[in-house]
């Protein structure tokens, strides 16, 4: 997009990190990472302007694709008493804290080893992945990234069912970044 997404601004003074942040925070989620690789001083120093509570992980192999960004992040939280791990990422920013909290909720009922919201046939964010699964995200091909390894550990009972258009709306271009923003201006996408 030629600039950071993390830093740029969605209604109610978030940007799309804050406002992620603030929605895993809102739905229960009590220890926030956030794997930092390209313009990583700007993005924190940015971040820190809002006061809420993460962490951060220095990802110096961002260039390698998402796959890297989330091993950094497993460095850190792959200890004893750990259970999973919910992803999400920078460009899906409008989930709501509802969906988030329900698919914590299919995760605590199931354990299933993928948990992610879906919409017919769309699979959307955040995604829960099984401790069971960490040594494999690990040892899979940077190039393929996770996605072969969460279609072939996703099962009905993590499959979950949700409206929330947030879940699946991923602003990759200036113009999604544009049109959202239009859109939500004029009335069509609040925060749930």
């Amino acid at each position: 997009m030629g600039r950071a997404k993390a830093m740029l601004p969605l209604d109610g003074g978030d940007s799309f990190l804050t406002r992620i942040v603030r929605t895993l925070l809102e739905a229960g989620v009590d220890d926030v990472i956030i794997v930092v690789g390209h313009d990583a001083d700007a993005i924190v120093s940015h971040f820190a302007e809002s006061g809420l509570p993460a962490r951060f992980v220095a990802n110096r192999e961002y260039d390698r694709g998402q796959l890297s960004s989330l091993v950094a992040g497993l460095g850190v939280v792959d200890r004893p008493g750990v259970a999973a791990v919910l992803v999400t990422l920078v460009d899906v920013p409008l989930v709501s804290a509802s969906t988030v909290r329900a698919v914590l909720e299919r995760y605590r009922r199931t354990r299933a080893p993928v948990v992610r919201p879906t919409s017919g046939t769309r699979h959307g964010h955040p995604l829960l992945i099984d401790r069971s699964l960490f040594d494999a995200l690990r040892a899979a091909d940077p190039s393929a990234g996770a996605k072969p390894l969460v279609r072939a550990h996703a099962s009905p009972a993590g499959d979950l069912e949700v409206a929330d258009e947030g879940a699946f709306t991923d602003i990759d271009t200036e113009g999604d970044y544009l049109k959202r923003i239009a859109d939500r201006s004029s009335g069509g996408g609040g925060r749930r």
